[in-house]
């Protein structure tokens, strides 16, 4: 379900395909992750890194009340405190789509789909 809003200009759409690619470059950026995964491939036993063209593979976005909610699938570097790199991560994407889309975030879950060494 794409944003949609209007101004004294016309009317603006904001598809989840452009919500995802948003938010996966902006964890992608973030220290200690490896990258953005897709949540349903699995290709033999290790979960493929996606490119910037596909993050919404990786990136659930649903609605509630004019809030967003937001899934992450990720993979993490080993050898970091992964909670410091969650809280970061999702501290950043909350502050890039709030400051955006002038949308709230209600709620951002990672989920930690592997750990690779590099």
């Amino acid at each position: 379900m794409p944003i949609n809003s209007k101004n004294t200009f016309g009317q603006i759409k904001v598809s989840d395909d452009a919500i995802a690619s948003l938010v996966g470059s902006t964890v992608c950026e973030c220290y200690g992750v490896v990258g953005v995964v897709s949540k349903n491939l699995v290709k033999d036993k290790y979960k493929e890194l996606l490119k910037k063209d596909n993050f919404s593979k990786g990136v659930l976005v649903s609605y509630k009340k004019n809030e967003l909610l937001i899934d992450v699938y990720v993979v993490l570097s080993l050898g970091i405190k992964i909670s410091e790199v969650i809280l970061e991560a999702q501290k950043r994407v909350k502050y890039t789509v709030e400051k955006s889309l002038n949308l709230d975030v209600k709620q951002i879950n990672i989920h930690i789909e592997g750990i690779k060494e590099l």
